[in-house]
């Protein structure tokens, strides 16, 4: 009998401006998906509202003030079976109301603004154009 995969519920914030969408490469030094371009994400310790804002200060150095939450998702569920997770994802979509360009942490190597079109041509985590997709359509 298979085993039964663990649930890891996931937050996972995309910030756009200008018409494009912020993303981040992912580093050596995270769990998952090491390397794979994603946008904002972690796992949850409190609501996801609170953990997407928690996530993006972490991760960005951005705080509230400067962000406008255009939209929370549906939440989804994706099963990677090579890691035996059962990801449960929430998705937001926040508009980035300043210039300043990201404090990127441990987790990230880099970061890019790319224009939504191009997300299906980067090698991304696994339903990252999905989940844009889901928030934007």
């Amino acid at each position: 009998m298979d085993k039964l995969p663990r649930l890891q519920p996931v937050v996972t914030a995309f910030l756009i401006k200008n018409g494009k969408v912020l993303l981040f490469k992912r580093s050596q030094r995270v769990g998952s998906y090491r390397g794979f371009w994603a946008a904002i994400s972690g796992h949850m310790d409190t609501t996801p509202l609170e953990q997407v804002y928690t996530e993006i200060a972490e991760e960005t150095g951005y705080n509230p003030e400067e962000l406008v939450l255009l939209k929370e998702g549906q939440v989804f569920e994706y099963h990677d079976t090579a890691l035996g997770i059962l990801w449960q994802i929430h998705p937001f979509l926040f508009h980035l109301k300043i210039d300043r360009s990201p404090k990127i942490d441990w987790e990230h190597t880099d970061f890019c603004w790319v224009l939504p079109a191009e997300i299906a041509s980067i090698v991304t985590v696994p339903l990252l154009k999905e989940a844009f997709e889901s928030l934007s359509g």
